[in-house]
Formats: C-alpha cells, structure tokens, sequence
C-alpha cells in the first residue's frame, strides 16, 4: 500500500471557494466524494466527541462504496480515553471501546472500508500514576487488535524517555505485544518519536502555533483556532526521510494533517505527496488569510 496522505475531516465550511468550489457551497453531502477525487483516506474525529449511530456509519459505508478506493480512519470516543481511562475504570474503558468496534468499526471493515482507529490519549493520562501501564494493558487486551489497526497517540511527557527521542522502553513493549502503532505527531504539545512498534504506521500533523496552543484564542488573534497554521516547504521536507524510513519498514503508512483552518491541510497534504512521489490529481489551493481590520488603517 505504501503511503495514504489525506486530512482529518473533510466536512469544514471554510474550506469552500478554498478547496471546494463555489458550485458546492450548501451542498456538504457531495464534498466527500470531490475531496475523495484528490485524497483516498481521512480521519473522521467526530467520534471522538459522539458515537455515530447506525446511520450515521451507514452513510459512511454507502458514500465510500461510491467513491472505489477509499478508507476512513477514525477516533475512538472520548469516553474511553479521556474519561475512563483518566478515572482508572479500565475495565469501563474496554467495555466502552469493545462497545464502540462493533457500532463504528464493524461496519466499515466489512465494506472494506476501515482505515486504521487512532486512541488518542488525554493529557491527563500521566505515566507517572501507578497502575497507568495496567490500564493502558486492559484496554489493549480486550480491543480486536488483531482484526483492526490501531494506533495510540500519547500526549503527555511522562511516556517519553529522558532523552524526548521515544517512549519509554517498557511503552514501546507493549504496543508492540499488540501490534499498536506509536503515533508519530508534529505539534506543540509531543516530541516526535521514532520507534515503530505495529506493521502499520501513523503520522499526524497538527500545525506549530505554539504560542495558543495551551491557551484560549485572542478575539485580536487573525488565526481562526491552533489549527490554523500552513507548514512550509522546508518544514515538511524534514518530514520526508523520516516517512521514507517507515514505509521501508512497514506496509501502510497513514499521514494526516490536521492544520485545518482555512483549508491549510489540504495545501499541505498535496505538497506532501509531491514530496513522497504520490500521483494525485491537481489542485490549487488558496489560503490566503483575511485580513484584520486594523490592517487596513
């Protein structure tokens, strides 16, 4: 399979005239199947704020048919990885996420559609609490690790080594007893790692404001969120012998961007596939940024 570049959601309104034309604007049912035109994968991180209903996964499944070659990767509800977890229910976590595989991924594995789940961790799931390794052990065990593909982005530095290279050795351990991915992330708030510990790899792009990262956005503040942030060239061709690495070493390698203020994952995930040899359909993309009023004074 080698490398499947795409964005984390597709169904944004400050995308339109950017990446969507003008013809779409009001039409959102279509703008999966145009953004498919130019992606064959995305992060759905809906899930992680609400469960979808049967529907919702039905939709899914029949507009991905349509589409051909195409795959969702999705995020595992908050519920698990933010509140369970945390709480050191572990039991109510797996219960949780064994709950969440057969409403979510069931379906889109057996359309052929299922991608890989990303766990993305709170930064309140700390190494340094006792039983932490226990937890993250339960709700491992009890997840299809085996039939689906899943990766687990940490977000606190307590899991990191002294170095800030890799996580820590006994971490890395265990992902690998289970065939897990270590999700590679660019952003404020993580180093980036290097191991990898599944036959499949994950990469995630968040954008590098970090000055709101941690805090709530100024009104004064031309940037919409902390994800309004466009890497440049020379950033990601930093990226590129560090992805090359993994696709030597694994089969499927998923890269997402998720810088996606004002359509800038978009312009970013096309110039990645350049970067990686991709064959990909054309696009201009122009994120030009609104001005603040005072700029005009």
């Amino acid at each position: 399979m080698g490398a499947l570049v795409g964005c984390a959601g597709w169904s944004y309104e400050d995308w339109v005239e950017r990446f969507y034309p003008m013809s779409l604007a009001g039409k959102r049912s279509e703008w999966l199947a145009y953004y498919a035109q130019f992606f064959p994968t995305v992060e759905i991180n809906s899930t992680f704020y609400r469960v979808p209903t049967q529907d919702i996964v039905k939709s899914w499944v029949d507009k991905g048919s349509k589409i051909g070659k195409f795959e969702f990767s999705v995020k595992m509800h908050k519920a698990v990885t933010h509140e369970a977890l945390v709480e050191g229910t572990a039991d109510k976590a797996a219960a949780q996420a064994a709950s969440f595989q057969d409403i979510c991924l069931k379906p889109l594995a057996e359309a052929g559609l299922l991608g890989a789940v990303l766990i993305q961790m709170s930064p309140a799931f700390t190494l340094d609490k006792e039983d932490s390794m226990e937890r993250l052990r339960t709700l491992l065990e009890l997840l299809s690790t085996d039939r689906f593909k899943y990766a687990v982005e940490f977000r606190h530095k307590s899991w990191v080594n002294e170095a800030g290279t890799d996580l820590k050795s006994d971490v890395l351990d265990l992902l690998r007893e289970f065939n897990v991915a270590d999700v590679k992330v660019d952003g404020p708030a993580f180093p980036i790692t290097r191991s990898l510990t599944a036959n499949q790899a994950y990469v995630r792009l968040h954008g590098r404001n970090y000055d709101i990262w941690f805090k709530d956005e100024s009104e004064s503040d031309y940037r919409i969120n902390r994800y309004d942030y466009l890497y440049s060239e020379e950033q990601l061709s930093r990226w590129k012998p560090r992805i090359e690495e993994l696709m030597e070493n694994a089969p499927e390698v998923r890269i997402y961007f998720n810088n996606h203020g004002r359509a800038k994952a978009v312009k970013n995930a096309l110039y990645m596939m350049d970067l990686l040899g991709i064959p990909h359909e054309q696009k201009a993309v122009d994120i030009q940024d609104q001005m603040r009023l005072g700029d005009y004074f």
